[in-house]
């Protein structure tokens, strides 16, 4: 019997509502296709530290870290920031503690959806490294001051080549389901230094993939030809922060965050959740669109599949992947869709979806980091 530990951190806002669907969903297949999730929930939500003060320790990260993957909501409120003013994420931490330097961000324009584009086709991963970056100085000691403040942006040559090590393994893997098997990296080398370094790594890991193709574009450029001509992409790889922005452009192209899941992984750790935020304005109306964190928890099977070479929890990554794209197609559909189907409405339609056993036949999505 397949069998997995998982940390739940809902957080806030719309976080414990989509977290909830995709737990019902995942409850659904242990029914059905003989799996066992174990639960443990930890909450760090910013609402806590409003409360209490409390936020995530690395005593809790090394607690959480000993689960065999990270269910994630959504966390943080606008109104609640630490001493810094930033807001409160537990995943910035995470990611630092755990050394999650990739994240997977896949979009595909569903049928059923509507994009504002003209194109019938979006299908691309963007993969955020979320380890260095322009998020690489924030434990730096800072002295708040209302008349200057700078961040910095650090690249390494060991986790640019770990980054690149998976695009190229993601393209490959994506090019046996169809796609063209390719790698564009988005950078601003003439303009930064880090990003000098960066180029140069990534042009030395694409001479040792030469088997899948690539691409440079400035990150300006890059993002004008993510809506001019969409079709070019396959796997887009950038730093931290260039990286969070396109990944949002990209899910903005088949139809929104609501639809767009992620996966922040290590070799050794993953922590899934959806690319929205908390949504507060919405919380608790029971209309969010649970979609990207049903999606999210399918990245997390499969990931734990490839992991631990389980072919029944890719199969049942696959089954939900295919529940998720049917109900895309013939609805109902989430608010933010276009449709008016509430949180619940569409989670069991999905459940609905699901087939009464799983099999083998399912293309492969995404696949885990380092394969």
């Amino acid at each position: 019997m397949t069998e997995y530990d998982i940390a739940v951190i809902p957080g806030d806002g719309i976080g414990p509502e989509v977290v909830e669907a995709a737990q019902a969903v995942l409850a659904e297949c242990e029914t059905r296709y003989g799996l066992t999730l174990n639960y443990t929930t930890y909450d760090f939500s910013a609402d806590l530290y409003r409360r209490t003060g409390r936020k995530i320790t690395a005593a809790d990260m090394d607690e959480i870290g000993m689960r065999d993957a990270v269910l994630f909501g959504a966390m943080g409120l606008p109104d609640v920031r630490g001493p810094e003013g930033l807001e409160l994420g537990a995943q910035v931490e995470m990611r630092a503690h755990y050394g999650l330097f990739s994240s997977l961000r896949p979009v595909r324009l569903f049928p059923g959806v509507d994009g504002p584009l003209k194109a019938e086709k979006v299908d691309m991963l963007v993969i955020r490294e979320t380890s260095e970056g322009m998020f690489a100085g924030l434990a730096d000691e800072h002295e708040p001051s209302d008349e200057s403040a700078s961040d910095r942006m650090t690249i390494t040559r060991a986790t640019s080549e770990k980054l690149f090590d998976v695009a190229f393994s993601q393209a490959r893997a994506r090019r046996k389901r169809g796609t063209p098997g390719h790698v564009t990296l988005l950078h601003k080398s003439n303009a930064l230094r880090s990003n000098v370094l960066l180029e140069k790594v990534f042009d030395e890991v694409a001479a040792r993939n030469a088997d899948i193709g690539s691409a440079k574009y400035y990150i300006d450029a890059g993002s004008m030809y993510m809506v001019t001509d969409p079709g070019r992409y396959d796997v887009i790889v950038s730093e931290n922060i260039f990286g969070d922005i396109v990944s949002e452009v990209a899910a903005g192209l088949v139809g929104g965050l609501g639809v767009a899941p992620s996966a922040d992984v290590s070799l050794t750790h993953g922590v899934f959740q959806p690319s929205h935020g908390s949504a507060p304005d919405i919380a608790g109306q029971g209309i969010a669109n649970p979609t990207a964190m049903i999606l999210s928890a399918a990245m997390m099977l499969e990931w734990l599949g490839e992991r631990r070479g389980d072919d029944l929890a890719t199969r049942i990554a696959h089954a939900i992947q295919g529940a998720v794209e049917s109900t895309l197609a013939i609805g109902p559909r989430a608010r933010d869709l276009g449709g008016s189907a509430g949180t619940r409405e569409v989670t069991d339609a999905v459940i609905s979806a699901l087939p009464p056993q799983v099999d083998s036949g399912r293309r492969e999505h995404v696949a885990a980091a380092g394969r």
